[in-house]
């Protein structure tokens, strides 16, 4: 028995066509030091207060350490770095804890609040590979990479919706397999590379704060190539939601030129910041400088 599948219904993919276009351009922020036009529709407030509750709850559940070298150590990494960030900073109220757990990880989350986990301590296995990582997570906090992802997320789901409507004249087999596509596409086609964008962008951003922090750059390829021997059986890079190790170790090793030369204005011979990031003043003899 012949069975008739409908008619595509255009009118929700032209509402959303509509809305689409006046939603990326009534929300654009730029980010900063990169100057990459963003999708950000919630206000920092908004962004901050979300970020302190998450924080909040993550310590409650964790085993936050209290004292002791390492915690030194992060702090005073975490406070210098975000000195260093100081001229972009939009005035987050930094916090640094340590979390006891085996996991390679870290993260920021609006407003300023990091946490590192103790797991990633050996394989940063020095100062300035711990600076490599938590300028990476202070640079996610600026560059409001948490709010655009909520964004992002929130027209996949909207598109979703009007696809779902568009398809509602046809039969349900047509609507799974059309369903199903749109889905894997928007993950592996949008959200996932858009995640890789966020996670080099962060690399970037973070290696400028960390060589204004007077750390070396240097470490930071060094720092991955240990990730890569500590975190085998990765998954495909365009499976994943970060780039490959190999990626960022060529990544690093190009932009190290630049990192050097902005370590050289930053700092002295000894490895101390001579320039205010917030000010541009030369904290020695008071003098101006354009910096990047």
């Amino acid at each position: 028995m012949y069975r008739r599948r409908g008619r595509l219904r255009l009118w929700p993919i032209v509402l959303f066509g509509a809305f689409l276009a006046y939603y990326y351009f009534a929300n654009q922020q730029e980010v900063p030091l990169t100057g990459r036009t963003q999708l950000v529709d919630i206000s920092r407030e908004q962004e901050m207060a979300l970020g302190l509750q998450s924080y909040q709850q993550i310590l409650s559940r964790s085993r936050v350490v209290s004292q002791g070298e390492a915690v030194r150590l992060v702090r005073t990494v975490g406070r210098r770095i975000a000195k260093a960030a100081a001229d972009v900073d939009p005035g987050f109220q930094w916090e640094f804890n340590l979390i006891a757990s085996d996991q390679i990880n870290a993260f920021a989350l609006p407003g300023g609040k990091v946490a590192i986990y103790t797991g990633i301590l050996p394989v940063a296995k020095n100062a300035d590979g711990l600076a490599t990582v938590m300028g990476h997570e202070i640079a996610h906090a600026i560059a409001r990479h948490g709010a655009e992802r909520m964004a992002y997320q929130k027209l996949v789901q909207l598109g979703s919706m009007a696809a779902s409507v568009a398809l509602g004249g046809m039969d349900i087999e047509t609507q799974r397999m059309v369903m199903g596509a749109l889905g894997v596409g928007s993950q592996y086609g949008v959200l996932l590379p858009f995640s890789r964008k966020h996670e080099t962008e962060a690399d970037y951003m973070g290696l400028i704060f960390l060589a204004r922090a007077c750390f070396d750059p240097a470490e930071a390829p060094r720092l991955w190539q240990r990730m890569g021997e500590a975190s085998q059986g990765a998954p495909q890079e365009f499976l994943s939601t970060h780039p490959s190790h190999e990626t960022r170790i060529r990544q690093f090793r190009e932009w190290m030129p630049m990192a050097l030369e902005i370590r050289k204005r930053y700092c002295d011979q000894e490895g101390n910041m001579v320039l205010d990031p917030a000010e541009g003043i030369n904290v020695r003899n008071g003098s101006r400088r354009v910096t990047m």
